[in-house]
């Protein structure tokens, strides 16, 4: 059949933390095997898509910039929450807007909706246009799991018993009440946030195919629960070994790399938490404290503006210990020798490259599904520990330093790290269950494709 006319897809991005990213490496993914006549539209907001496209990004691939919801005249800062709150105010209108833009731009309407599992309004977008809709959830099965059995955990849980374990949900038997995220059980229930994972579990049922950034044999009890319950369900990740991330030497503007070469193996802490949120300042005033009494070697991922931060005298006391930058290739950073532990605040991301690389972890959580990932890090994986209190204190950071670097079970936890990089590395070859799981849900996306008369 000859193909005359395009098939536009557009991808619908939720543009705060590694959302977006993760998403356009998904995009990146579709585009290098998708069949001719195919585009993709991005949609994010101007400030995400600066971010997060390069030279590199695949020339199927347009941005298109969505309004974020903060007016002109507004100067008063906003934290992290209050910016995706507004941004969920002007949500659908804002998309709906560049939809028409993007169309016009293309000359095709829109054959097929790519989004964040978020932006539920795509559901309804989908039936206007009578088109399909594929949702992407950018971390992993169990936490899905968790806002999937919303209803049915609340039901069964209270705030008054936080350490309670939540028994009812199929692959969760490990995590407490404690640990699920915020608007589940505890927190604002009704926060826009709340409310958006709410109507999101509602949608999610209308979608084709709902793909997971992670793989089977991570979480297999929680992915196979939720198959019957939600079309298609699919592992297809992690993005971070599923799309070639890896700088070389050249692009390590910080020199870690050069640095990193002389140092033992293993002997090496990396120090990182996204660039999202960050631990309070009593907390990364700790954490500097124990590195420097520790005396091990370290790499500190850590932002201009949070340096005021770190103790008087730090930085000169520590030079010839360890290594602050401002940014960090953190992937090549974990994937070398040198580097032994991974500071962190247990993003699915960073969870993901900790696995990849082989790098046990210690845990600070911040938010979000954090709690969840430190729990199975701890509890059920066995790869990290989890800070006392989740708070930075110096002696508990420096239990935790010893605890991973120097004893036997530290070495149960790299050993095991090295078990679960092997299963990865195994579910993203060839025959692995992330690359068959990638290819149905390609052809679900491809496959109304056919439909488009010529």
């Amino acid at each position: 059949m000859s193909m005359t006319k395009t098939f536009h897809i557009a991808v619908l991005a939720f543009p705060f933390g590694s959302h977006a990213a993760a998403l356009l490496s998904l995009a990146q993914r579709l585009a290098a095997s998708a069949p001719p006549g195919v585009v993709f539209s991005f949609l994010s907001t101007q400030a995400s898509n600066a971010k997060i496209f390069s030279k590199s990004t695949h020339s199927l691939i347009k941005p298109y910039d969505v309004w974020d919801g903060v007016l002109s005249e507004e100067v008063t800062p906003k934290s992290p929450q209050q910016l995706v709150e507004i941004f969920l105010k002007a949500t659908p209108d804002n998309f709906n807007v560049i939809i028409r833009k993007a169309e016009a731009g293309t000359g095709a309407k829109v054959s097929c909706f790519l989004t964040d599992a978020f932006l539920w309004f795509a559901d309804d977008m989908a039936k206007e246009k009578s088109v399909p809709w594929l949702a992407f959830w950018v971390a992993g099965a169990s936490s899905l799991s968790a806002h999937v059995y919303t209803d049915l955990i609340r039901a069964h849980s209270s705030v008054a018993n936080k350490e309670e374990n939540v028994k009812i949900v199929p692959g969760l038997s490990a995590i407490r009440v404690a640990d699920l995220p915020e608007g589940v059980v505890c927190g604002d229930l009704e926060s826009p946030i709340s409310k958006m994972l709410q109507d999101m579990v509602i949608k999610l049922a209308g979608a084709t195919a709902v793909a997971i950034n992670s793989f089977e044999e991570l979480e297999p009890v929680a992915t196979n629960d939720l198959k019957p319950i939600l079309r298609n369900v699919l592992n297809i990740g992690p993005s971070t070994i599923t799309v070639p991330l890896l700088l070389s030497k050249s692009d390590d503007a910080s020199g870690c790399l050069k640095w990193l070469d002389n140092h033992e193996t293993g002997s090496v802490v990396y120090i990182g938490f996204g660039n999202v949120l960050v631990p309070p300042p009593n907390e990364i005033v700790a954490l500097a404290e124990a590195l420097d009494s520790s005396k091990i070697p370290f790499i500190w991922s850590l932002p201009d503006t949070m340096r005021s931060l770190l103790p008087n005298g730090f930085s000169e006391k520590t030079k010839g210990q360890g290594k602050i930058v401002a940014w960090a290739p953190q992937l090549q950073v974990l994937r070398h020798p040198s580097v032994g532990v991974y500071v962190t605040h247990c993003g699915f991301n960073s969870l993901m490259e900790s696995i990849l690389c082989g790098v046990a972890l210690i845990v600070r959580p911040l938010l979000g599904d954090n709690m969840m990932n430190c729990r199975l890090v701890e509890e059920v994986w066995k790869i990290g520990i989890r800070v006392k209190d989740d708070k930075f204190t110096k002696c508990g950071t420096m239990k935790a330093l010893d605890t991973i670097v120097f004893s036997d079970k530290g070495k149960e936890m790299r050993d095991n790290v090295g078990i679960l990089r092997s299963l990865l590395l195994e579910s993203t070859g060839p025959n692995g269950s992330s690359t068959q799981n990638f290819k149905t849900f390609s052809d679900q996306l491809f496959t109304t494709r056919l439909t488009i008369n010529p």
